[in-house]
């Protein structure tokens, strides 16, 4: 009845406030006569008014801006893959991607769209935008610096780190005097362009610098705390130059600028004598609660705004207010991720594209259309390197680093990167530089930021370390096997399994355990306690089971490709890895082991596309698993874990002729772990198969009564419960997905094996 009764009054309620909702409007037609309309009926037909108000709403200044940034993310993220496949940060790609939609290549060869996209009145909210999104990316590389690695590293870092900018700041000085009268704007004094162009020379960019770092897995070595280190300082020092130099070149001459240089010291005591110990305080009160409050949030995104808003009043730019109200963080790591967490992926994915695209759209290298700017780009490129590159070089040789440190410590200073997009754009918004130095100095920023993998790879090329005879016959000597996970509890899990196979093989055996992680998602500060937590359970577990495990931590844009380089230099004889997610959810193997599905990446599309996988490929392995197993090229274990502790009872189903190599590992089971082993010979292969009965019965001649042999079709659940390790080969783990066997409801942990 009660539910009658709601239908009715829903029903009535409708109707009566519809009807008067009718009344009103015709009563209000009357209403008309005495007011003179705004508009008249329209004459144009239906389809003419549909589209004229669609022309409308897609040249609406936010249709626009949200065209506009759509464009610029997908344009963004695919140069950004690109350059991450061929070994280029991915900052690199969108410097391109930039290039790309600007002028100088589709507006070049598509005006049309181009102007449609892009027109000029437009790009005020684009610049505004990107500026937001600057502020917040200085705010994040004011955090990432560790202002205690300045305290504790040597005076060498300091000297090398002055010298790679007193060096080129001088030659870029030398370079104005020659390229003032022809590129320098009008009315521009030779005191400012040559300003511009020395800090532009001697600017180090430090977040694609410690990227590449991490990447390169440099960040333990005493050259890659150097490196570091100088570069930290060099960000500083270059900051606090620049911000001089904005100062003298708003106030005409250095005379004019003491007043706004006298702000900007008193701007800087105040921020770290009283607000950092302000802003530290309010992070002990929080310690211990687990959660901050959006009050305390606030306070803290307070201080980065209003200290951009001094720095930006006082005359010496907002990004340099950003950046120090980054540095000034409390230094409790859980804080500072807290907020980079909370401003990078907008900051990074959404607003920092939008500032390359508006670098692009004042990039005109059709502007350099002439032998004569083309040697002066080459002329100012070589100016560039000579200055970071050799004079950093060379003052590293002089502190008695290696030659091999010396010329790498060069290579990643000479990294310019985005920095150098923010010096250029500001002195180009300042009217210092002209649209043709601009574009010329874009693309010396392209080209020293792309040549430093380049450059590094060419530096361990010729300083390759030599392996002697006796390393090379003991590494050969020893069983190796390499552990990759991605969880600290997967780690443990195939610690365990690896001890299993090599437990009594003593100084003949080699346990690796290697984690790589998303170097987008770890930050500088942040490495070594992130580190520590990986590796915490699995060197707890490796004391339990007294073994000697080597942890080998790494950072990578293409994790892939990694462990793949990986496993094949270090000559691995095996590699374990826990099985990833499916990509269907749903599957007989996803409801079974609670898999998810997986979105389509660029690389499946692009296996796709060459032929070698589909898209919608119901496989039992995940897209990274199946590349791995397809790439690599020793012998790999994807394990499937269901509480793996023991590997007493062993059940090794044998489908086809090709699943002898098996025996091998199960011979490992036996002689480390005395292993019982039971072999169903569900095909008859073992039977029809002299060599595998043979090679079977010389393992129970060593060791007796520990391999049964079954040839039963039929496995009872009850068996499947009793082991504790199932091995089986890639190639029947598939058939067995595919024919979808009530084996799958209750097998025990399993180990895939694959023998390339």
């Amino acid at each position: 009845m009660q539910r009658y009764r709601n239908i009715i009054f829903y029903i009535v309620t409708l109707i009566v406030f519809s009807g008067l909702i009718y009344w009103f409007l015709i009563e209000g037609k009357q209403l008309e006569t005495d007011q003179h309309l705004l508009s008249s009926p329209s004459t144009m037909s239906i389809w003419e008014n549909f589209t004229a108000s669609f022309v409308i709403n897609l040249q609406h200044p936010l249709s626009l801006l949200l065209a506009q940034i759509i464009t610029i993310i997908f344009a963004a993220r695919i140069f950004g893959w690109i350059c991450i496949k061929i070994k280029q940060p991915s900052v690199v790609g969108e410097m391109i991607a930039g290039v790309v939609l600007g002028p100088s290549l589709i507006g070049y060869h598509f005006p049309e769209f181009s102007n449609f996209l892009f027109p000029e009145a437009s790009l005020g909210n684009l610049q505004f935008l990107s500026q937001i999104g600057l502020i917040f990316f200085m705010f994040i590389v004011g955090m990432e610096l560790d202002l205690n690695i300045l305290r504790k590293k040597t005076h060498e870092a300091v000297i090398i780190s002055h010298a790679s900018i007193i060096i080129p700041f001088a030659l870029g000085i030398g370079l104005s005097y020659f390229i003032y009268q022809e590129f320098a704007p009008k009315g521009v004094a030779f005191s400012a362009f040559a300003l511009f162009i020395a800090i532009a020379m001697s600017i180090t960019a430090f977040p694609v610098l410690a990227r590449i770092v991490q990447e390169r897995n440099l960040q333990k070595t005493k050259l890659g705390a150097v490196v570091i280190t100088c570069a930290a300082i060099d960000d500083i020092t270059a900051w606090c130059i620049l911000a001089a130099v904005i100062a003298i070149v708003k106030a005409g001459s250095f005379t004019s600028s003491i007043y706004v240089i006298l702000m900007a010291i008193g701007y800087v005591f105040l921020m770290i004598k009283i607000l950092r110990p302000f802003l530290k305080r309010i992070a002990e009160l929080q310690t211990g609660k687990g959660i901050i409050s959006k009050s305390i949030i606030a306070i803290f995104f307070l201080t980065l705004m209003i200290s951009a808003y001094a720095t930006e009043v006082i005359g010496i730019h907002a990004l340099f207010g950003a950046f120090m109200a980054g540095a000034i963080m409390p230094e409790n790591t859980k804080f500072r991720n807290l907020f980079i967490e909370k401003v990078e992926d907008i900051s990074l994915v959404v607003l920092l594209p939008l500032f390359f695209v508006f670098t692009g759209l004042r990039t005109h290298i059709n502007l350099l259309n002439s032998p004569h700017l083309w040697e002066t780009a080459g002329f100012i490129i070589l100016t560039a390197v000579t200055g970071k590159f050799i004079g950093s070089a060379l003052t590293s040789r002089f502190m008695r680093l290696s030659w091999k440190d010396s010329l790498t410590i060069g290579a990643l200073m000479n990294t310019r990167g985005l920095m150098e997009l923010i010096v250029l754009n500001i002195g180009y918004d300042l009217g210092v530089l002209s649209q043709e130095i601009f574009t010329i100095m874009v693309i010396m920023a392209l080209f020293t930021t792309f040549m430093t993998g380049p450059l590094l790879n060419l530096i361990n090329f010729i300083f390759k370390e030599k392996i002697t005879a006796e390393e090379e016959e003991d590494r050969s000597s020893r069983y190796k096997v390499l552990i990759s996970f991605d969880t600290p509890e997967a780690g443990s899990t195939l610690l365990k399994l690896a001890d299993k196979f090599t437990h009594r093989m003593n100084a003949n055996k080699s346990l690796t355990a290697m984690k790589i992680a998303p170097i987008q998602d770890i930050h500088t500060f942040e490495m070594e306690d992130y580190e520590h937590q990986q590796f915490a359970e699995i060197i707890h577990t490796s004391h339990q089971l007294e073994l000697e495990v080597t942890t080998l931590f790494k950072t990578s844009n293409d994790i892939e490709n990694e462990l793949l380089n990986s496993s094949s230099k270090g000559n691995y004889d095996l590699l374990l890895i826990m099985l990833g997610r499916s990509i269907y959810e749903g599957s007989l193997l996803g409801k079974l082991l609670g898999f998810t599905t997986k979105i389509i990446n660029p690389d499946r599309l692009l296996s796709t596309v060459k032929g070698k996988t589909y898209i919608f490929n119901p496989s039992p392995f995940d897209d990274f698993t199946l590349r791995i197993l397809d790439k690599s090229n020793i012998p790999m274990g994807i394990m499937v874990d269901k509480n793996f502790e023991h590997a007493n009872q062993v059940f090794i189903p044998f489908f086809d002729a090709e699943d002898v190599f098996l025996i091998e590992y199960a011979k490992k089971l036996i002689i480390n772990n005395d292993s019982q082993i039971i072999i169903l010979d569900a095909s008859g292969h073992i039977r029809k198969n002299i060599a595998i009965r043979e090679l079977i019965r010389s393992i129970e001649q060593v060791s007796p009564n520990h391999i049964t042999l079954y040839h039963e079709r039929n496995i009872e659940k009850s068996f499947l419960a009793s082991q504790d390790l199932m091995l089986m080969s890639s190639k029947s783990w598939k058939n067995l997905i595919n024919s979808k066997s009530l084996w799958l409801s209750y097998i025990p942990s399993t180990l895939i094996l694959s023998n390339p």
